[in-house]
């Protein structure tokens, strides 16, 4: 998005957006829980934050804080951007 955005390339940028929302529409009807995570629930008895994401622990752990946070920041900019002229 960022990059997109620092390229002006407002349709990239809208179609990125887009799919980032379609992402968090489909965690928010499943309650803020991946809908894979209870397939991939059948195959290992590990429940570790990440056993269903190639992610360190950490990362795994607070996925959705850290990766929000970096999309609210690219959506900033690219508002930023726009309005720049």
């Amino acid at each position: 998005m960022p990059v997109a955005a620092w390229q002006r390339r407002w349709d990239v940028f809208l179609l990125l957006t887009g799919l980032v929302m379609l992402e968090v529409g489909v965690l928010a009807v499943n309650r803020l829980k991946c809908p894979l995570t209870d397939i991939a629930a059948k195959y290992t008895d590990d429940r570790q934050d990440n056993f269903d994401i190639y992610l360190p622990l950490f990362l795994a752990r607070y996925n959705k804080q850290i990766f929000g946070l970096l999309f609210l920041a690219g959506l900033l900019f690219g508002v930023l951007r726009y309005f720049q002229g």
